[in-house]
């Protein structure tokens, strides 16, 4: 199978940002630390609990991501990236919305009509992550 699907290397919190996105999303989660899966011949040695792979499939949102385990992790908050979610309806993108921000995100950007004819708005969830939310007219 081909195409492409956003990856993110998280500053060890992967499991547990990759659970939340499972409950707020939906879908299958697939994780492997790399306790689970111990790797012969790799120049370090990594943390047992630290994700080594993961992929979220289904729902609404497609994402892989792993845990960052090098020296310096990088932050995920910021704006040089973001995540589009195109829910079905106003009303599924409004209690998504509720969802983030109820779990410590915030709304960056308020979800209202738009001038290209849908619902649009940006919500940042408590790991740092920009989610730009369209909901396309019927």
């Amino acid at each position: 199978m081909t195409g492409s699907t956003p990856y993110i290397s998280f500053p060890g919190n992967a499991k547990e940002a990759l659970e939340y996105y499972r409950d707020v999303f939906g879908g299958t989660l697939d994780l492997m630390t790399y306790g689970d899966n111990p790797m012969e011949g790799m120049p370090f040695t990594p943390p047992p609990e630290a994700v080594a792979h993961a992929q979220l499939d289904g729902g609404l949102l497609t994402l892989a991501g792993g845990d960052d385990i090098g020296e310096s992790p990088q932050s995920l908050d910021g704006t040089a990236y973001s995540l589009l979610v195109m829910p079905g309806t106003v009303e599924e993108a409004k209690a998504l919305i509720e969802k983030i921000t109820a779990s410590g995100g915030s709304v960056e950007m308020p979800f209202e009509p738009s001038p290209w004819g849908s619902h649009y708005g940006q919500v940042k969830d408590r790991f740092g992550v920009l989610f730009q939310v369209d909901v396309s007219p019927a």
